[in-house]
């Protein structure tokens, strides 16, 4: 069993019950500005840092907050592989707090890094289709390997995609990036 699949779980009621516990966000910082827990600091998986997370919980356990709970368990094994204390998981990310009505900040819409993935994928899959009709056969190799890459993001909950659709510019927002704004 990896570290992964050990973390401790906690629900959206037991953290927003729990001050103890040290929220940390690890969406993108366009994603955390849509709508985020309050309190909550960023750290964007693709950069997630264990000493700075250390540095800012100090004593205090880390709750980790995606989504729907499944970077936050990618970010928990990243912090027990560097020998982190106590990590817990949202259960269900910030869906499940929202569906709990439990309170949210909310900023302006964005789009979110499952529908980038998406559309890429889908984007991908069409060109190496049509570029295999009108420029050559060899081009519709595009189009499996994108298939290979979604079969491999759904057996290991691992997608090279959406890690690389995290870096791009437009996911970017240097602003609130690391913080903790309510």
């Amino acid at each position: 069993m990896s570290n992964q699949d050990q973390s401790k779980i906690v629900s959206p009621n037991a953290l927003h019950g729990d001050s103890n516990l040290f929220a940390v966000d690890v969406r993108t910082p366009v994603e955390y500005s849509e709508k985020h827990i309050p309190g909550a600091a960023l750290h964007p998986l693709h950069e997630l840092d264990a000493a700075k997370v250390r540095e800012k919980a100090g004593d205090r356990p880390v709750c980790l907050i995606c989504r729907t709970g499944n970077r936050a368990r990618q970010a928990a094994a990243k912090l027990a592989e560097a020998g982190h204390g106590e990590v817990t998981v949202l259960d269900g990310g910030v869906e499940a707090w929202e569906a709990a009505g439990l309170p949210l900040n909310r900023g302006a819409k964005g789009m979110s890094l499952e529908r980038q993935v998406r559309i890429a994928a889908g984007a991908l899959v069409l060109i190496g289709v049509l570029g295999s009709l009108a420029i050559h056969p060899a081009i519709l190799a595009l189009s499996g390997f994108v298939g290979a890459g979604l079969i491999f993001a759904g057996a290991t909950d691992w997608c090279g995609m959406g890690l690389l659709l995290a870096r791009m510019p437009w996911n970017q927002n240097k602003a609130s990036c690391c913080s903790s704004k309510s």
